[in-house]
């Protein structure tokens, strides 16, 4: 684990590249194991709510009872609770809103805090978790002067999982502790989850329900924070930033019958992840490795010629997601999302022969 300060555009990692681009355009009838969208999503019964908003069209949106139904599915005060279009909304708010000096991103982990604080004009440091430490966190690694720590937990694209203890560790008295927590609905129990805690200072949680319920289209998510800090993050944003429709969603997503369905596709999608991992040991010989333990909806893998790899997985018809865009890590990572055993086991079979295919 170590410090690095990039320099001015950082040109070895494209941090506006995201998994969608591997399945625009020609992409676009590719077996998608690059997105880590939860497969057959929204359900039905969540379509036919966001659906039922749209005869509230011409009034302007109304946040209200959605902040209210996010903050007691966290049980909080409605003042510690902020709705955004999506969780990448709420890094530009903070990148803009916040009095920062001296911001911390700690890598490999989605980019897109990073390229925010950078396009509000701020200088970024990297504390950078090593394949040989299982790119654990190390809090000492962060510079005690940080003022702005930024964290993913589980961390895409690693899939690691943080002890809650061990980021609560990163709170200091003046530093902002942002903890990006998308896709933490997607672990059982919800385990080392921050959400919810008050006792942590300078702490800002951001939730995402694009990913386990399929509305990357719509754009909805939100921060739990500090009273003050939501009232600056508010000030920063645009007259009425989230959508009717989206609010539905926002509501619908924390409702017990949502809870319930989410916690049941946690618990099926760590089995098909095991599916998955297991089918993946079996290339140990062709020098491929996970990371592991992973705990995300998707698995880090590193493995010789993978740009090849990738290349004639997409002749074969699958999508991966490169990871050499993601600081930390190089041109032979992969990212993969766990999927239903049927298609991981065609993958699997597309990978064995990509594999033969990078060799000749």
């Amino acid at each position: 684990m170590h410090l690095h300060t990039p320099t001015e555009g950082d040109g070895a990692h494209d941090l506006r590249h995201h998994g969608d681009a591997e399945v625009r355009d020609e992409g676009s009838a590719l077996t998608d194991l690059a997105v880590n969208v939860r497969a057959d999503t929204p359900p039905a019964w969540l379509r036919e709510r966001i659906a039922e908003s749209l005869g509230g069209l011409a009034a302007y949106p109304d946040g209200r009872a959605a902040r209210a139904a996010v903050a007691q599915r966290h049980a909080l005060p409605v003042e510690r609770v902020l709705l955004t279009a999506g969780a990448a909304e709420a890094f530009v708010l903070l990148a803009r809103a916040l009095k920062v000096r001296r911001p911390v991103v700690v890598h490999p982990q989605f980019t897109e805090p990073e390229a925010a604080l950078r396009d509000a004009g701020h200088t970024v440091d990297r504390v950078l978790l090593r394949e040989e430490d299982g790119f654990r966190l190390d809090p000492g690694a962060v510079p005690e002067d940080a003022d702005l720590v930024v964290i993913g937990n589980p961390t895409n694209p690693t899939s690691i999982l943080h002890p809650a203890a061990s980021i609560a560790e990163l709170a200091r008295p003046g530093r902002t502790l942002v903890v990006d927590e998308a896709f933490m609905d997607a672990v059982p129990g919800e385990r080392e989850a921050l959400a919810g805690r008050t006792d942590v200072p300078g702490l800002v949680i951001l939730r995402s329900l694009t990913k386990t319920w399929g509305l990357a289209g719509l754009r909805i998510g939100y921060v739990l924070a500090a009273p003050e800090t939501i009232a600056e993050l508010e000030r920063a944003q645009p007259l009425w930033p989230v959508s009717t429709p989206a609010l539905a969603a926002a509501e619908a997503c924390v409702s017990p019958r949502a809870l319930a369905e989410a916690a049941h596709a946690a618990h099926r999608v760590a089995a098909d992840r095991a599916h998955l991992v297991a089918g993946l040991r079996e290339f140990a010989s062709d020098g491929l490795r996970v990371a592991e333990p992973a705990e995300g909806p998707f698995v880090l893998v590193r493995l010789p010629r993978a740009a090849a790899v990738r290349g004639h997985l997409r002749g074969l018809g699958f999508a991966v997601r490169r990871g050499d865009t993601f600081p930390g890590l190089g041109e032979e990572w992969l990212r993969l999302a766990v999927r239903d055993r049927a298609t991981v086991n065609r993958f699997l079979q597309a990978l064995d022969r990509a594999v033969t295919l990078a060799d000749r």
